[in-house]
Order: C-alpha cells, then structure tokens, then sequence
C-alpha cells in the first residue's frame, strides 16, 4: 500500500538514509570488533587473543565489515547524487561566508554545514582507505608492500583512525537530526499499523467447534 502520509522524496531519502544507517552500524561494529582484535591466527605464541570467538568467527567479522562497507559507498555516492543540487549550493554558501561574502549562515545552519564538512572527509578518507586495504595485498602473508602513496600500515592507521571520527561525527548529525527521523519514522509505520488492526478486526471469526 503506497504510504500516502510522506511525500515521494522524503521516502526516498528515509530509504536511502535507513540503508547508509545500517551499513553504518554493521561497519562500526565490525570496526570496533577489529580495533580490539586487530590481528588474527595464533602468531607463534604471541597472539593472546588467538581462539578467542565473539558471535562469529574472525572470518564473518572480516566478511561483514567488508560487505557492508562496500553497501555503505554505493549508497552514499546514490545519496550524493540526489542531494548534488543541495550539496553545490551550500559549499557555494560556505565558501561565500569564509570569504566574508553573501548571505550569512545562522548558528544551526552552521553547526549543520560544518558536520556536514566532517563526515564527508571522514567518509572520503575511511573509503579510500578501506578500498586500498582491501584490493592491495601487498604487507600481508609474506608479500611485498608495494607503499602506494603511504606504506600499508599508514593506510591501516588512515582507516581506523577516519573511522572512529566519522563514528563520532555520524552520532552528533543523527542526533541533531533525531526529530526528522522521529517524525518521518512515525508516519512511515502509522499507516502499516493501521492496515494491520484493520486486517484483523475483519478477520472472520471462526465459531468454536463442540
């Protein structure tokens, strides 16, 4: 049933924003997994977290983590592309106001921009990051590091620490955002709730059998 109470753009925003939230959520998770376990196999003996199983093996947590980042960069470049008009608009804005030129931001839109500011470079950094660490082998299991840029302990270093800031600066933009997605959430379920009594107030009732 089409949900008649949201418009067509903000559904596909709350779609798209639910979709980079839970590839959000599995990735930090699956991050903090690998900041405190951060390496794997027994290591001759000097691996004290070797045997160690939380919910899965170390295996499903790299799958997870590798997966649901990939989701979270093709989501976000959709979410680019539709917001590209906002996107142009106020870094044009930004740079005005930085310049002492054009329309000042109040101290919300500010705030908001400057947040805004953090997570893309954060996001930007841990991506690129992630993709190197992902498609270059070299450093691990006895092959060569061929230091494209940095060495790949700096490109480990990169992603982690990007990680944690763009963790951080996620928490503070959902939680100025918290009555949007309150209010969009509420009205996204009302009507599934709704279609749900109604199916059960006129279900047959069946008479009891002797």
């Amino acid at each position: 049933m089409m949900n008649k109470t949201v418009s067509k753009q903000t559904r596909n925003n709350y779609m798209i924003d639910s979709l980079l939230f839970l590839g959000a959520i599995i990735s930090a998770l699956t991050g903090i997994y690998f900041l405190y376990f951060p390496v794997g196999g027994y290591q001759g003996g000097r691996n004290p977290t070797y045997g160690i199983t939380i919910l899965f093996a170390r295996q499903t947590w790299d799958d997870l983590h590798t997966w649901f980042g990939i989701l979270m960069i093709v989501v976000a470049f959709v979410h680019i592309l539709v917001h590209g008009n906002w996107i142009v608009n106020m870094t044009r804005r930004a740079f005005q106001e930085f310049s002492g030129k054009g329309r000042k931001f109040n101290s919300h839109s500010r705030y908001n921009v400057i947040l805004n500011i953090g997570i893309g470079l954060s996001f930007i950094l841990t991506a690129l990051s992630g993709v190197y660490l992902l498609l270059v082998e070299g450093g691990r299991q006895g092959l060569i590091d061929p230091v494209i840029i940095f060495p790949r302990t700096t490109w480990d270093l990169i992603h982690t620490w990007a990680g944690i800031a763009l963790v951080l600066i996620a928490i503070l933009h959902f939680a100025i955002h918290w009555g949007w997605v309150a209010k969009v959430t509420q009205k996204m379920i009302k009507p599934l709730v709704s279609v749900a009594q109604q199916n059960l107030s006129t279900e047959p009732v069946k008479a009891n059998r002797s």
